[in-house]
């Protein structure tokens, strides 16, 4: 069984700040971290790799820092690690990343599960497992709560988050799924792990290893562009009416009123 698990390295803070000439996120002091929900897709292909056998691939895109989350992947039991790093990758949109991390799995040979967190907290568009899927031709599940079966005629069945439920399905290998934190706890690395992620070889990429077109690529190959980020502001001017209920609620409907706000109801004496 091969496994690949897409991950993001993301800003581990709320507080993002944006460069406003470029609009992008300045990383300068900012501590980075594993995307949480990537976190669930390492232990779930790990978990797998565990019961059925096999080797589990951890696969990024990024600049060169990145290595360090791909070293915390190996200290958790992930057996090899790729990170695709070049400066022709920089700015791409969901459409190019996707583009480029599927050259990236077709250039490790594909893999029977690709695994992958639901969304990434920097972005929460959940746009790229979809987008690899189409890249690469596979069958996709998204929201994945947990994996039921793998069967040894090649078959996966899976639960599917809904609102209100789940739905089970059942698809052919290989196929792409991400998953939601419903589907497991991660572990902590072990000190075995940890001092083997420290030796390890990081495996890097550029575009030159990659079949691409370097047109599809990068900024380049990005449609979709950031013209502007800002923070909202925060709402001001808020009026606070106080006494007795119903003198709250005469209060209320006068500034309704006078707002130009339909009201349905009349006001009683």
């Amino acid at each position: 069984m091969k496994i690949i698990v897409c991950i993001k390295q993301v800003p581990d803070t709320t507080d993002v700040k944006i460069n406003p000439e470029t609009n992008t996120l300045i990383r300068e002091g900012v501590e980075s971290i594993i995307n949480p929900f990537d976190m669930y897709a390492l232990e779930e292909g790990i978990r797998i790799k565990e019961n059925k056998g096999g080797e589990v691939i951890a696969l990024s895109m990024g600049p060169p820092q990145v290595e360090q989350s791909l070293r915390e992947a190996l200290s958790l039991g992930v057996d090899n690690v790729y990170l695709l790093s070049d400066r022709a990758f920089a700015g791409a949109d969901t459409l190019a990343t996707a583009y480029t991390l599927a050259a990236g799995i077709n250039g490790l040979g594909g893999a029977d599960i690709i695994l992958m967190g639901k969304q990434a907290i920097d972005g929460d568009t959940g746009q790229v497992g979809p987008g690899v899927a189409e890249n690469l031709g596979l069958p996709h599940v998204t929201d994945v709560r947990k994996i039921e079966s793998i069967d040894e005629q090649g078959y996966i069945i899976v639960e599917r988050l809904l609102e209100d439920g789940y739905v089970r399905l059942k698809l052919k290998l290989p196929v792409i799924l991400t998953v939601v934190k419903e589907i497991n706890e991660p572990r902590l690395p072990s000190l075995k792990g940890k001092m083997k992620a420290r030796k390890a070889e990081v495996n890097m990429w550029t575009k030159n290893d990659l079949d691409v077109d370097g047109d599809r690529l990068g900024l380049t190959g990005s449609p979709t562009q950031v013209i502007k980020i800002f923070t909202p502001p925060k709402p001001s001017g808020g009026k606070v009416l106080r006494g007795e209920a119903n003198e709250v609620v005469r209060g209320l409907l006068g500034e309704l009123k006078q707002a130009g706000i339909p009201i349905g109801t009349k006001e009683s004496d």
